[in-house]
């Protein structure tokens, strides 16, 4: 997912030139998912963005892996429905996976654009769906809260609740920091765990999450009082078609590096890093021959 508007960073993140030669940083997540055996990429972005990533990926990914650049349109409403409030902003995280409905016809993983997931991660994601993975379990790969905090600014963070490697339910904590080795929710004023699970929107799921998500957003118009901004996301949904019975949800947890740049300031940690790991082999410099 590459739609957001990178409000805290100043600018569109997504197509910063983070890595060693220039890459952006979802080039490394594109990178790891090929080598993990997945042969389809989809971009879901802004319409303005569309021809220049298209035009940006035909060059360097290799041409026998597909690639689709949906756009996220925010009158891309679901049959029959329509609204009278002036929207400007987009529909949200589930509503971007939504967009996606058209080229997708098995089973996938989301994640998104402007951050680092680490190479074990679709390691662990392409085993789930080649092992374990049938239509009514979904998978969601967790990350210990304190290995993805900012230096520079409070984070939202959604904090799974895990049983036996089941997940029970995500909950939001909006101003997450750390000060002292204390890991602290600005709302409650209550400490968090170094090590609890949190979602950083790296899911796995299959094509019926398309018409859950339309009835959701059909029910969300008709009875959504703020629909100049609300929006709808993804771990909602996920949450509701648990609730219902419709499906599981497998954690898993996984030790791999993250890293973000929700504000500026992180750019200094990501361009570092890649560089580690370029300079370390762990990619290869170019990224794409």
């Amino acid at each position: 997912m590459a739609a957001g508007s990178g409000s805290r960073y100043g600018k569109l993140k997504q197509f910063d030139e983070l890595g060693p030669n220039g890459e952006f940083l979802l080039e490394f997540s594109i990178y790891d998912a090929i080598n993990n055996g997945f042969k389809h990429i989809v971009l879901v972005t802004k319409k303005e963005n569309k021809d220049f990533l298209t035009n940006y990926l035909m060059n360097k990914i290799p041409n026998n892996i597909k690639v689709d650049v949906v756009v996220q349109d925010i009158n891309d409403l679901p049959k029959n429905t329509k609204i009278n409030h002036e929207r400007i902003k987009p529909w949200g995280t589930a509503h971007a996976v939504w967009s996606a409905r058209n080229v997708i016809k098995s089973s996938f993983v989301i994640i998104n654009a402007d951050d680092y997931y680490g190479k074990e991660a679709f390691q662990q994601a392409a085993y789930y769906m080649n092992t374990i993975s049938h239509d009514k379990s979904y998978g969601l790969v967790t990350y210990k809260l304190g290995k993805t905090l900012s230096d520079f600014g409070t984070v939202s963070r959604g904090i799974c609740q895990v049983d036996n490697n089941k997940l029970i339910s995500i909950k939001e904590h909006i101003k997450i920091y750390e000060v002292e080795n204390q890991i602290i929710d600005e709302d409650s004023g209550s400490n968090l765990n170094y090590n609890d699970d949190v979602s950083m929107n790296f899911w796995i799921c299959n094509t019926d999450i398309f018409d859950y998500i339309e009835n959701y957003f059909k029910e969300f118009l008709e009875k959504e009082s703020n629909l100049e901004k609300n929006e709808i996301y993804l771990p909602f949904v996920a949450q509701e078609m648990m609730n219902e019975g419709l499906i599981s949800i497998n954690a898993i947890k996984s030790d791999s590096d993250w890293f973000g740049v929700t504000y500026f300031e992180d750019k200094d940690n990501a361009v570092n890093s890649l560089e580690s790991y370029t300079s370390s082999n762990k990619y290869p410099s170019p990224l794409w021959e």
